[in-house]
């Protein structure tokens, strides 16, 4: 079985600097190992010209497909297309379907007051001569596929939008068309409870009895881990046939941390449970500022189970939206299992949902005691018959904190539907 190979080349000074963070890559890797080609490496280099030289010469050594993204631009730093150029023995020529584009876009769609165009703006209509142009339809730069020594090189824009555009419509149907791939199927399974070595310990034997050339990976987050089983193969039916029962196998053993047997977020398995039951949830939250409800609101459709939040940071709100007895906060205290109860029955009522979270918690760095440290969270999760409690004690930073207890708070609203109608 003849496997082939990518390498990703991300291109800006931003990148290694940390001002911008690469999602590209991830989306670029995603959509190549759906359809069967593998990501050797991900690599990123700086806005200079012989390190963008220097990296294809050595992916190209590596991989049969090397993607570029970034440098494409109108500005003096967008070096990518003259060095391309040059890299590829041709010269840059006016593409007459780029600069209609390109005119387009401006006089019809960003509307630049009467039509005017930079001479920037025009020069994105300049590629390689010795390139095949791929259509941007979202933006002026764009995407050019070379080929060379039996390797295919293709660059696009490091816009995420544009550069998404481009993968889709362009890149992938031509490399289907182009490579006789095999099939990467990948089957994960998805917990919440149990750290990465305790379920290393659990499942040891199921995992040193694999063949060798199904793979399994631990994959780490917070509170979760995803436990996914690889195999390659030139039969998808048959690779199917084989892995299902092994990974059958590993959701029985995980069973008691077990979530979903998708690649999915909690949010995403929440969403699927309330369309399920036909319910509806709220949230009331202090401690995670709305962030729970950021997840929920994510998923394309979750209006029709989500309906909304008190983010009732301060005190006042909370006596004075959800409720809150003022004698609840003084003798209590906003970080308690009582006030999260009263929480919780406030925006049920509020909002008039089958389902509520409240959280209530001390994030950080500040505003921790010895009786309440840091890290001290509590969460309710209810309906109108039942509510049950988690207490949580974190010792992260204050951004790790949220997150932890806005996942911490999904997960137990996800058993809590699971055990309470």
């Amino acid at each position: 079985m003849i496997t082939i190979n990518a390498s990703i080349i991300t291109i800006g000074d931003e990148l290694l600097i940390g001002q911008t963070i690469d999602t590209n890559s991830a989306f670029i890797a995603q959509q190549l190992n759906k359809i069967g080609i593998w990501v050797k490496r991900r690599i990123a280099v700086g806005d200079v010209y012989e390190d963008i030289w220097q990296a294809l010469d050595e992916e190209s050594k590596l991989a049969d497909i090397i993607i570029i993204t970034g440098g494409l631009g109108p500005t003096a730093d967008d070096i990518t297309k003259p060095l391309l150029s040059n890299y590829f023995g041709g010269k840059l020529v006016v593409n007459e379907n780029v600069l209609n584009h390109v005119k387009y876009l401006f006089e019809k769609v960003y509307h630049r007051v009467g039509g005017a165009l930079l001479e920037r703006n025009l020069k994105q209509a300049e590629v390689p001569d010795v390139c095949t142009v791929l259509h941007n339809a979202r933006g002026t730069a764009p995407g050019m596929w070379f080929e060379k020594d039996n390797k295919v090189f293709i660059s696009l824009p490091g816009v995420p939008h544009e550069m998404k555009g481009l993968m889709l419509d362009e890149v992938i149907p031509r490399l289907q068309q182009k490579f006789s791939l095999p099939a990467i199927i990948h089957k994960t399974a998805f917990t919440f409870g149990m750290g990465e070595s305790m379920i290393a310990e659990k499942i040891k034997d199921f995992e040193s009895s694999l063949p060798s050339y199904i793979k399994l990976a631990y994959l780490p987050g917070y509170g979760l881990v995803k436990l996914r089983l690889t195999m390659i193969s030139d039969d998808k039916q048959k690779a199917e046939q084989e892995i299902m029962p092994l990974f059958n196998q590993l959701q029985e053993l995980v069973k008691d941390v077990l979530v979903a047997a998708e690649d999915e977020g909690l949010e995403t398995t929440i969403g699927k449970i309330l369309l399920a039951k036909g319910k509806t949830v709220s949230t009331a939250e202090s401690c995670t500022g709305g962030y729970i409800a950021h997840l929920i609101t994510t998923i394309p459709g979750s209006s029709a189970y989500f309906k909304g939040s008190v983010v009732s940071y301060a005190n006042e709100v909370k006596e004075n939206v959800l409720g809150v007895n003022h004698e609840t906060l003084t003798g209590s205290g906003a970080v308690s299992k009582e006030t999260v109860k009263e929480m919780l029955k406030g925006v049920l009522k509020k909002m008039n949902t089958d389902y509520a979270l409240a959280t209530s918690g001390i994030m950080g760095p500040d505003g921790g005691s010895e009786e309440k440290p840091v890290g001290t969270v509590w969460i309710a999760a209810g309906n109108n018959q039942k509510i049950e409690f988690l207490k949580l004690n974190l010792r992260f930073d204050r951004k790790r904190n949220i997150e932890q207890t806005a996942l911490s708070a999904l997960n137990f609203l996800r058993k809590f539907m699971l055990a309470n109608d």
